[in-house]
């Protein structure tokens, strides 16, 4: 479809919500236009690099919330807009940078900057929070790792090795209070824990 075909068949729509008394207002109209026909002027970069640290920050710590939850972010944050409602700390997205610049971001964009920030904290540390999947306890097969189990919790101690290799364990905190201690947390326990960012 061009251009024209993509306004012509939009326009067929909002006539249509017209017709069954359910009118889009002025703002939803350019917002839907918007999204079609807005190009990403960074189409070979990562739009995340526009936002400041802290922006990214609080976008990415969004991005993974709304994960956790089984939410796509960038359908509630479209769905605020729509209803006029505010994005709470994200909010800045709107007001900012709009429609066409949220429409360019990909998984690949948000997922780089967070392997960036494992890399740059790698190494736990004692007051970390973390969440460990349901693997450290159970038997999971190769086909359905990606249906584990995640659970959060706090390291409070960690056992350095005696020569300069990392960390041999590490001693961790649930919510409940219960205690457990991961051994071989950078070998083969590392795929069973993650930073809760």
């Amino acid at each position: 479809m061009d251009r024209d075909e993509i306004e012509t068949t939009l326009k067929a729509a909002f006539l249509q919500c017209e017709a069954l008394f359910c009118p889009l207002n002025q703002q939803q109209k350019e917002i839907l236009l918007e999204v079609f026909f807005e190009r990403n002027s960074l189409a070979d970069g990562n739009p995340l690099d526009e936002l400041t640290s802290m922006q990214r920050e609080i976008l990415l710590e969004f991005i993974l919330k709304q994960e956790r939850e089984n939410l796509a972010w960038k359908s509630s944050l479209l769905n605020d807009w729509l209803n006029d409602r505010p994005s709470g700390a994200v909010q800045f997205i709107r007001d900012q940078y709009g429609l066409a610049w949220l429409n360019s971001i990909k998984p690949i964009h948000w997922q780089e900057y967070l392997q960036k920030l494992r890399l740059t904290r790698e190494k736990l540390q004692v007051g970390d929070a973390i969440e460990v999947s349901n693997g450290l306890w159970e038997w999971i097969p190769a086909d359905a790792a990606d249906s584990c189990d995640w659970f959060p919790c706090e390291v409070i101690e960690v056992k350095e090795s005696e020569d300069d290799s990392p960390p041999v364990s590490c001693r961790i905190r649930f919510q409940n209070g219960e205690e457990w201690e991961i051994q071989a947390i950078y070998q083969w326990n590392r795929p069973n824990w993650r930073f809760l960012t």
